[in-house]
C-alpha cells in the first residue's frame, strides 16, 4: 500500500509528465474488485472526465488529488498497487480499474491490488468527504509541529491508552503513516511497538516526533520505498531497515537477533534490545 511518500512522489511525477494532457478517452476498470470504491458508473465517468485537462496535483496523507479542469477533481485515496504513466504505443496493463487516454497518445492506468478508492467529484465537493473532511496535519506539512504532536498525544490519551504501533497507524491520528514505514520510525525512536504512549516521557515524545519527521523526509526523499513502484513503474530507492527481510538478522545497530510479531492486524520487526 502506498504510504505519504509514495503518493507524495507521485503528485510529483504527475506534474513533471501529466500536467497540462487532454483526456481523450476515461474508462473505469475491466476487471471487477469488491475493494475498489467508485463513486460514479462507468458511463458516468466517461462523460464526465472525457475533454477535460489535467490540472497541478497535489497530496494529503494517502490521499492523491488531480484536477480535471474545468470543474472536477479525480481522487485516489488509501489505495496501492500499480498507478503507471504508458507512453505513446505502449503496451497497457489488460486488468486495470482506470483508465486514462490523453490526445497525444499517451495514458495513465491504475491496478489495485488491495483496496483503495478512485472517485470523481465536482470541484470543492472532495473536502466534504470523509477521511478528508476532518484530516488532522501529516507529517511534511508546517502545522506538524512538536508542540502539536503533544498536543496529539494528549489529546488522543483522553479517549483512548495506544501505544506506540497505535499512535502511527490507527485510526489516521498521523495522515499518511501505515505499517510498513512505522517500522523504521519505531527503531529510529528506540520504542518497542507496544510501547505505551501513556508512558511516553518529554524526551521520548521528542525522539519519536523527530523519527517520523526524519523517516518521512529521507523516504520521500528516495522517491519512495523500494517495495513499491512510482508512475514508470520503477522501484523507489529507500530499503526498509525493519521488514520481513530483517526477520532473524543482526541488529544494525547492536547485532541482536531482529524479532517478528503480530501486533494490531499486522507484522511487526523490532530489537528487542534496542527498543526493549
Amino acid at each position: 500500500m502506498f504510504e505519504l511518500p509514495e503518493v507524495v512522489t507521485l503528485t510529483r511525477q504527475v506534474n513533471e509528465t501529466l500536467a497540462g494532457k487532454r483526456v481523450k478517452e476515461a474508462a473505469l476498470g475491466t476487471v471487477a474488485h469488491k475493494f475498489v470504491w467508485y463513486n460514479r458508473t462507468p458511463a458516468e465517468f466517461a462523460a464526465l472526465a472525457r475533454g477535460k485537462t489535467i490540472g497541478r496535483a497535489y497530496a494529503r496523507g494517502k490521499w492523491l488529488f488531480i484536477p480535471l479542469e474545468p470543474g472536477f477533481m479525480l481522487l485516489f485515496g488509501e489505495f496501492g498497487g500499480r498507478f503507471l504513466y504508458h507512453a505513446p504505443g505502449a503496451a497497457l496493463p489488460a486488468r486495470r480499474h482506470l483508465l486514462l487516454t490523453f490526445d497525444d497518445g499517451s495514458s495513465l492506468s491504475e491496478t489495485t491490488l488491495m483496496w483503495g478508492a478512485m472517485e470523481l467529484h465536482r470541484a470543492g465537493e472532495e473536502r466534504d468527504r470523509k477521511y478528508i473532511r476532518d484530516m488532522r496535519p501529516a507529517p511534511n506539512e508546517p502545522e506538524f509541529t512538536l508542540e502539536y504532536f503533544s498536543a496529539l498525544i494528549d489529546d488522543t490519551l483522553r479517549l483512548d491508552k495506544k501505544t506506540a504501533k497505535g499512535l502511527l497507524t490507527q485510526d489516521q491520528l498521523i495522515p499518511g503513516l501505515g505499517n510498513a514505514i512505522a517500522q523504521d520510525i519505531l527503531f529510529a525512536a528506540r520504542l518497542s511497538p507496544r510501547h505505551p504512549i501513556d508512558e511516553l516521557d518529554r524526551a521520548q515524545r521528542r525522539d519519536l516526533y523527530r523519527a517520523i519527521v526524519h523517516t518521512v523526509a529521507e523516504v520521500t526523499r528516495r522517491g519512495g520505498r523500494s517495495d513499491e513502484v512510482d508512475l514508470y513503474g520503477n522501484p523507489g530507492g529507500y530499503q526498509r531497515l525493519m521488514d520481513k527481510l530483517a526477520a532473524g538478522r543482526p541488529c544494525p545497530t547492536c547485532r541482536t537477533k531482529i524479532v517478528k510479531i503480530q501486533y494490531l492486524g499486522g507484522a511487526c520487526y523490532y530489537c528487542p534490545r534496542c527498543q526493549g
